[in-house]
């Protein structure tokens, strides 16, 4: 009678097991998705980047005077330099990256952090490609430092009011750079002008601030030669 009973539940108690068996299975996977997503959460803060955490980067950067840009939620060669300039006044790790030690200093908590998209990372080789140009078609043959200081002009004219925002906009405006007018700008850049251009981004400014530059052997408007030099590094002078 008893051995009946048994088997009279026996199906049931199986369809027990089975339900612990898998609640114990998705309770164990629940739990792992909260800690996968916690991990993929913690993304850090880029080039390309864009959204709330990168104005809040940028607003805090620009109170403490390291970004001069304006807080518009994108994170660029600029947002980037003042960050590299910020790591390196708190001994971090200068790569222009906010992450964890970084977003922490700043008072961006890392897990908000958010991913560059695929897009970012295209525009910044573009950006970099199109200054290795104007590098190497403006000053091809310079010490290296003549040729950051050069890319630094043209990042110096993008943060200032009176030039277009944008690299590309700067190189080609009209009358701006001889490389332009007389087709060298066209030439493939060599390793030299991209290793420069990723310097320039990277916030080093040879120029001392400068938003022009002339060779003086080969200058010929008189208002160039009005302008304060700066630097002389090669055979360009450096003027504000």
């Amino acid at each position: 009678m008893f051995r009946n009973r048994i088997q009279k539940f026996t199906p049931y108690i199986i369809i027990l097991l089975i339900y612990t068996v898998f609640g114990f299975l998705s309770y164990n996977d629940f739990f792992s998705d909260r800690s996968y997503s916690n991990d993929a959460s913690s993304m850090i803060v880029k080039y390309g980047s864009k959204g709330t955490e990168v104005k809040t980067v940028q607003t805090k950067l620009k109170q403490w005077g390291y970004y001069k840009g304006s807080v518009d939620g994108v994170f660029g060669w600029r947002t980037r330099s003042a960050v590299i300039a910020f790591q390196k006044k708190h001994g971090l790790k200068a790569d222009g990256v906010v992450g964890t030690a970084t977003a922490k200093a700043i008072g961006l908590p890392a897990k908000t952090a958010a991913k560059a998209p695929t897009r970012g990372t295209v525009r910044r080789s573009n950006e970099l490609n199109t200054l290795a140009q104007a590098i190497n078609g403006e000053a091809r043959g310079e010490p290296y430092i003549g040729q950051v200081a050069v890319a630094a002009v043209i990042l110096n004219r993008v943060d200032d009011p009176r030039f277009p925002k944008s690299i590309a906009g700067v190189i080609y405006q009209p009358g701006a750079f001889t490389a332009v007018a007389d087709g060298q700008m066209n030439l493939v850049p060599n390793d030299s002008a991209h290793k420069a251009a990723q310097d320039a981004l990277n916030g080093w400014d040879p120029s001392g601030g400068a938003v022009y530059y002339f060779n003086p052997a080969k200058a010929t408007s008189k208002w160039i030669w009005s302008r304060p030099v700066i630097k002389i590094i090669g055979k360009h002078y450096f003027c504000k």
